[in-house]
């Protein structure tokens, strides 16, 4: 048996946890330089706000409704994700955080009464985090995601179904319509509307033939999952094959040295993020853009890539290639909304055999061991290089709440 365990509305449940007045309003979380909508309570959902929804066009809504709006907090629900994920790993040996908000666990071989053991992995998250939860438990993958979508749907079931019988599998497909089919997007799922497949269940009477014609083989293990029969197998997480940090700015920036420090910043978020996966990279490319929407000046974008002559994994050097390669493309005369950083071509740190004549600092090793541990334990700025600032991310965020679990500065405050 799978479990998928769901956090409700995360990102507006993150912002309840640390203010309760919040409980019952509607609120909407927007996307980098507040421009989009990217979460939703279910209360703005019920007053018609729809997820994409560009922030300038709802505004009337937002006044209407007392529409609580927040900005992208990535650092606190970041945070908030992992102790979640903590508690869910302890429920089992094999698990597979498959985003910030989801979770699936490897229930064979556990032999309890499945009902209560998700609810009290339910009871247990929300007690020691606040974030409500759901589960949804069946013999495969894609079916636990439909159990946990019935979850969702209906209150009396106490945020968990169970889907352990032929007769509820075929009342669950029956009841989930095809377009809200994990793994089915919208493309697909016009196309098999044509096809008379309304449902789950529709879907999985289909020959396997055509599905797979179709779908390719990606399609007909969604349909042997959806039968019973699992297919769709846990992912052993593997370490990525590129790493990126790129942002739009702020504020149009026009100097030298405002690009400087961007380019520096993200090359250290991206740096802290390769030592975490133990390698080192061999190349690095960066990239630059103006505003394309200003339309008094011409659109420029340019990107280089670096060779880099070592491997290496240390902020300190990769931060001085990236300023090299960025005074190759940077124009004097523009002004620049947007940049990054992308790291390629990876080699495992504990395997790099080091060359006779050029290798990366030896002493950089301990130190950047040292950084890392100071900036998880007290913010990711604390120890920087001198031509960064202390903000990390520099984007209009009008309505940022505090990062009540990262800084010291920021921690709650309970008033008698």
């Amino acid at each position: 048996m799978y479990a998928l365990a769901d956090c409700n509305n995360f990102y507006a449940s993150c912002e309840r946890v640390f203010n309760p007045s919040l409980n019952g309003k509607p609120i909407v979380v927007l996307s980098n330089n507040d421009g989009c909508v990217i979460a939703r309570s279910n209360e703005a959902k019920a007053v018609g706000i729809k997820m994409g929804a560009p922030a300038f066009q709802i505004e009337q809504v937002i006044r209407r409704h007392n529409v609580q709006v927040f900005s992208s907090n990535f650092v606190l629900y970041g945070d908030m994700s992992r102790r979640v994920m903590n508690i869910l790993s302890s429920y089992t040996p094999s698990h597979e955080i498959y985003s910030i908000d989801e979770c699936f666990l490897d229930l064979s071989g556990i032999e309890v009464d499945l009902i209560e053991y998700g609810r009290k992995m339910r009871s247990q998250v929300g007690r020691w985090t606040g974030i409500p939860l759901s589960v949804g438990i069946a013999p495969t993958k894609a079916l636990a995601k439909v159990a946990n979508r019935i979850a969702k749907k209906y209150p009396e079931l106490k945020g968990v179904h169970v889907i352990d019988t032929e007769i509820k599998r075929i009342k669950a497909l029956k009841w989930t319509a095809v377009e809200d089919v994990w793994g089915i997007g919208r493309r697909y799922a016009r196309k098999l509307r044509t096809m008379e497949v309304n449902t789950a269940y529709d879907f999985t009477l289909l020959p396997e033939s055509l599905v797979r014609s179709m779908m390719t083989v990606v399609g007909r293990n969604l349909q042997k999952d959806l039968q019973g029969i699992p297919t769709i197998e846990m992912e052993i997480p593997e370490k990525k094959q590129s790493i990126a940090t790129t942002r739009s700015f702020d504020r149009d920036y026009n100097t030298f040295g405002d690009l400087h420090e961007r380019i520096a910043t993200f090359t250290m978020l991206s740096a802290e993020k390769l030592r975490g996966q133990q390698s080192m990279c061999r190349r690095m490319m960066l990239f630059i853009e103006t505003n394309r929407f200003n339309d008094k000046e011409e659109f420029y974008a340019n990107s280089v890539v670096l060779k880099l002559p070592f491997p290496t994994s240390s902020s300190l050097e990769l931060a001085g290639f990236a300023v090299t390669g960025l005074r190759s493309i940077f124009r004097a005369d523009k002004h620049y909304k947007r940049a990054g950083v992308i790291l390629l071509d990876f080699v495992d740190a504990n395997e790099y055999q080091p060359s006779l004549f050029f290798n990366s600092n030896p002493k950089h090793r301990k130190l950047m061991e040292t950084m890392d541990t100071l900036n998880h334990k007290y913010g990711k700025t604390l120890v920087r290089l001198a031509s960064q600032d202390e903000l990390t991310h520099k984007m209009r965020r009008r309505h940022l709440s505090q990062a009540y679990t990262t800084s010291f500065n920021e921690l709650i405050e309970i008033n008698f």
